[in-house]
Order: C-alpha cells, then sequence, then structure tokens
C-alpha cells in the first residue's frame, strides 16, 4: 500500500499518520512496527527490498518516508521503476512531505492510480475558528467569539501551538466549561509574530509609547532584541509586498500571495492599508540603514528597535 501525505500544514498531516497508524493497529489486533528509513541515503533498492521482504515478518509493517522526494534524483527513480516496485499488502509505505515544492504531476498521478493521496494546506480563518472550536467541544468545552480571536491571534494560527495551549485552557477551565478572553490574556503569551503585528499597528497608529511597551514587555521576558529586529524587518517587507499589489485585481493578489502564511497575509494585507507606499518605502530604509549599523557593531540591537520607532 502506497499512501502520500503532504502539504504546508504540518500539524495535520502528522496526525493523519497518527490515523493510519491507528487503524492498522485495530483493524490487525496487533501492535505494527513503524519503521523510519534515512531520508538522504535511501535509494530504490532499499524500497524494493523493503516491499519485497515484508512477508518475512509475522507482523504487517508500516514505513515512513520524510521528504524523500525533495531529493531530485529519487524522485526521477521512483517514478521510472514505479511499475516495477512490489506493491506488498503486508507492509504500507507512507511518503511523507512537508509541503509541496516536491510533489509534481508526476507523483500525484502515480499515486491516484496506485495508492491513496492526503493534502493538508494551510486553513484559512474561517476554517481555523471551526477547528478550534471542534477541539474544544470534544471536551465539552466552549469559547467565546472575542476569547477565539484572541487565541488565534496570539498562537499565529500555528496548529502545534494552538493544540498544546487548547489543553492548557481545558485543565485550567475544567469547571468552568466556558473560556474567555481573560483566560487568554492570563495564560497565554502572545508570540513575538502577533507582538510585532501589534507594534507595527501602533506605530501606523501614531502610538510610539504602546509600541515601545510592546517591545520592553519581550524584552524583559529574556527574548532576543536581534530577533525582534529581524521578524520587524521580515514584517514590513510583507507589507511593501501586499501595497506592491494594490493595483492587481483580487484574484491575481490571492495567487501572488499565496506563498505567504493565511495569517500573515491577512494580518500584513490590513497593516499594509494603514501606511502609503511612500510610508512603507522610507520605514524600510530606515530599517536598512539599522540593520547595517547592527551588523557592523556600530549600534545595539536594543537601541536599534528603540531609534526605529521614534525615528518613524
Amino acid at each position: 500500500m502506497f499512501i502520500l501525505i503532504f502539504g504546508k500544514d504540518t500539524y495535520g498531516a502528522w496526525q493523519k499518520i497518527k490515523e493510519i497508524v491507528g487503524i492498522f493497529e485495530k483493524e490487525n489486533k496487533i501492535s505494527l512496527s513503524l519503521d523510519s528509513l534515512d531520508r538522504e541515503n535511501i535509494t530504490i533498492i532499499d524500497l524494493k527490498n523493503e516491499l519485497r521482504h515484508g512477508s518475512m515478518f509475522e507482523t504487517r509493517k508500516i514505513i515512513v518516508l520524510r521528504n524523500v522526494f525533495n531529493k531530485v534524483s529519487f524522485r526521477e527513480e521512483f517514478l521510472k521503476e514505479s511499475k516495477n516496485l512490489v506493491n506488498n499488502k503486508d507492509v504500507a509505505v507512507v511518503f511523507y512531505e512537508e509541503g509541496d515544492k516536491s510533489v509534481n504531476a508526476d507523483l500525484l498521478r502515480f499515486f491516484k492510480k496506485h495508492g491513496e493521496i492526503y493534502k493538508f494546506d494551510n486553513l484559512k480563518i474561517a476554517e481555523l475558528r471551526k477547528w478550534v472550536q471542534d477541539e474544544l467541544s470534544s471536551q465539552n468545552m466552549k469559547i467565546k467569539p472575542e476569547a477565539l480571536a484572541l487565541l488565534i491571534d496570539s498562537t499565529s494560527s500555528d496548529l502545534w501551538r494552538l493544540s498544546a495551549e487548547i489543553k492548557k485552557l481545558i485543565a485550567y477551565k475544567a469547571d468552568k466549561k466556558v473560556i474567555e478572553k481573560k483566560d487568554i490574556e492570563s495564560l497565554i503569551n502572545p508570540n513575538i509574530q502577533a507582538v510585532v503585528f501589534k507594534t507595527i499597528d501602533a506605530i501606523a497608529s501614531g502610538d510610539k509609547k504602546t509600541a515601545l511597551d510592546l517591545l520592553y514587555k519581550h524584552l524583559e521576558n529574556g527574548d532576543s532584541p536581534l530577533y525582534l529586529f529581524s521578524m520587524i524587518i521580515f514584517q514590513f517587507r510583507n507589507l511593501l509586498v501586499v501595497k506592491e499589489l494594490d493595483d492587481k485585481s483580487p484574484d491575481v493578489k490571492m495567487k501572488l500571495l499565496k506563498p505567504m502564511h493565511p495569517f500573515v497575509a491577512r494580518k500584513s494585507s490590513w497593516l499594509a492599508n494603514r501606511f502609503s507606499i511612500e510610508q512603507l518605502k522610507n520605514i524600510y530604509l530606515k530599517i536598512f540603514k539599522l540593520d547595517l549599523a547592527i551588523k557592523t557593531g556600530k549600534i545595539k540591537p536594543e537601541m536599534a528597535l528603540e531609534l526605529l520607532i521614534a525615528g518613524i
């Protein structure tokens, strides 16, 4: 059995792998052998041997091959030898690819004909809200709309972190059964990306005090000032990209922003509307000069952050 699991949503993809393993265990009333071959050195010969000798074992076996199609030579050999691969029913081969760049049309045709395909894209905001609500509902827990919005913003739509934070919230609110905004504020520390969005929003509003307070809070918590500065560079670059697409049609704009994470694209589009293209270019020029000063040792990252906000 050949199974292809891929996409940008690595959390959903990994949950699918665990689900497949669980089904095999339940159907066969056995504990399956979960092997993972070296993704750098695996060859078609290795794969053929695993498929050919699978029936020698008393238990069925699952082989998980992670990101093997990133290696062009393996992908080409796999497609060339696909007709000669032994599809042993005692061996399930799960090909797990993080992202979708390595999965081309030829691979999709092969797995559509000879196996199963599961693609996991990043969830859109409406899907994300439903996902959180479903996770909570499975534990007889509800969440208020304002709390849900803050939870998603504080985790930047990261399903791995969202899953962990949901478990924490469920344990904390076990007796109440309803999660409120104050619970999110008390228990969940916003990640740096969320703080950067809020900082830029404050900058756009001319509220330099709030912008500095947000950054100081993270610096006091031990976050790297250099990382904070790099995230600000990254986000203003995103704003420029989005702003330069203002004259494009919504369909073209959506297509060009597809590589960007939906959360980042949504926030960037909203923030970009608060700046003119000239403002963004001037800000990015200031950031470039401060970044050069940091790299040449003329200024410390902490001071660069202060000067950036003060100078905008």
